[in-house]
């Protein structure tokens, strides 16, 4: 049997799930439980000794977040490419299929959203199995959800004949159905028929290339190029982006998957959700009774069918007599939500960006290659920050031309260079930081380093930053 890559599929806006995921953030990175991230988890779901390490498509904002959580998951990716900009699935498919060409065009893929919920990773691992044999005979094959509702938020897939229920196996698709009304949806449950679409995809390279050359060959040559002209950086491989912009922004299903007639389903019959909203967040939080799902620092007084989630631990979120709300608390903004009004969060983000609402797009805490930070209390003329700094990881030599800053350790050991002096500071000591003085903060522990920063000038903006050197590579006007 050839190689089986799995091809995660990285990317997202982050509106669905506000305000918890957002651009900056998007929900793939989340815990959303007490576990692994969904990204974490879609990496692990298929892992194993026969299949091959997977490769990742994801922008450059999300490239380190990428390595940072496959690392905690033990996790080492075959290849991470970076899109120079967000060009829809069928372009960051044909990229994938296109690199594993040059390199094994023997091999089949396993094309995956990374924000799906699939707890059942052995009967997902069966399904896939299943599809194996038509993937490697030339069928593209996708995967369908066994319905449990006549859910108008999903495309559906309607089968040539029902599914065996004893096992998976693949099945000759008869054609995709758009989102449906509720009408029809309700039609196509009772049928026996039809499944959602899950949006996974597993074919062979050469059957790939086939179906883009038939159905999308202007996306060729751009994407071609783009992968050719790529360039290493620091382990991710860039897109070259003047071709990549020529690419058409087109998804993988308009692009070839309904054009194609080579099509089977496999049916997978565990639990999945796909989390586009927090309607499916209540229904995957382990309701109580009465319905109620709650997260975080919460008290639920006789409230009914219901999701309470409370995101920072020294705010605690109380709900009483609520029916059928989503109520969801973030450090720094706060969505109060009818149950059956929950696909229209993102019409809340779209409002808060054309207000120039901050919150719309960035998160609390801001993720950089060297751990994170988020402001703690922020005025004229002063900001605390709290940083944490991973084990041998350093920020930038850098320099500020309006501020100065204060570092208190809280835990750890940091490494403080100040205009060429090296000092080693441990717990409860501090730092100053002159405006204009040339700076570098390390951790050279084996735990991760806390720290306090207060900043004192006219201006703190990130962008108020010179950058002498970088082990990650950033230009001048990167943050962090």
């Amino acid at each position: 049997m050839p190689h089986l890559y799995p091809v995660l599929l990285c990317g997202g806006s982050g509106t669905r799930l506000w305000p918890l995921s957002r651009k900056s953030y998007p929900k793939q990175f989340v815990k959303l439980g007490d576990g692994e991230t969904l990204f974490q988890a879609a990496a692990q779901r298929i892992a194993g000794p026969d299949v091959m390490a997977p490769v990742i498509i994801t922008n450059s904002d999300f490239r380190f977040i990428v390595t940072e959580q496959l690392a905690e998951a033990g996790i080492d990716p075959g290849a991470i490419l970076i899109e120079p900009s967000p060009r829809n699935t069928a372009p960051a498919i044909l990229a994938a299929v296109q690199f594993l060409a040059a390199r094994d065009p023997e091999a089949l893929l396993l094309v995956m959203p990374s924000d799906q919920v699939m707890p059942d990773r052995a009967a997902f691992s069966a399904a896939v199995r299943a599809g194996l044999p038509a993937a490697a005979d030339g069928q593209i094959v996708t995967f369908g959800i066994r319905p449990t509702r006549p859910e108008t938020g999903y495309g559906w897939l309607e089968l040539a004949h029902p599914p065996e229920e004893a096992r998976p196996a693949a099945v000759p698709l008869r054609r995709f159905v758009e989102k449906p009304a509720a009408e029809r949806a309700a039609a196509m449950l009772a049928d026996g028929r039809y499944l959602w679409n899950a949006g996974i995809v597993l074919m062979s390279v050469r059957t790939a290339l086939a179906a883009f050359e038939a159905h999308a060959p202007q996306m060729i040559a751009p994407v071609r190029r783009a992968v050719e002209e790529a360039r290493a950086d620091l382990g991710f491989l860039r897109l070259a982006e003047e071709p990549w912009r020529l690419a058409e922004e087109i998804s993988v299903d308009y692009a070839i998957m309904e054009r194609s007639a080579n099509l089977q389903v496999v049916p997978f019959g565990g639990d999945w959700s796909d989390l586009g909203d927090w309607a499916s967040v209540l229904r995957e939080g382990e309701p109580d009774a009465r319905g109620v799902a709650t997260h975080g620092p919460v008290t639920a007084i006789d409230c009914e069918d219901t999701l309470l989630r409370s995101e920072a631990d020294n705010l605690e979120l109380v709900g009483i007599g609520l029916k059928e709300l989503i109520v969801v608390a973030m450090p720094d903004a706060v969505l109060v939500a009818d149950r059956d009004r929950a696909q229209d969060v993102k019409q809340a983000v779209t409002a808060l960006k054309a207000k120039g609402v901050r919150q719309a797009e960035n998160f609390p805490r801001d993720h950089r290659p060297w751990g994170w930070f988020e402001t703690l209390v922020l005025g004229e003329r002063f900001q605390v920050k709290r940083i944490v700094v991973h084990p041998g990881a350093a920020l930038s030599l850098q320099s500020h031309f309006h501020r100065s800053e204060h570092w208190i350790v809280v835990s750890g050991t940091a490494q403080v260079t100040v205009d060429g002096e090296v000092r080693l500071l441990t717990e409860n000591q501090s730092v100053y930081v002159p405006l204009g003085a040339i700076h570098r903060m390390e951790n050279p522990g084996k735990v991760p380093m806390v720290l306090i920063e207060v900043q004192t000038g006219t201006y703190l903006g990130d962008d108020d930053i010179i950058r002498y050197e970088d082990v990650y590579a950033r230009g001048q006007g990167a943050k962090g």
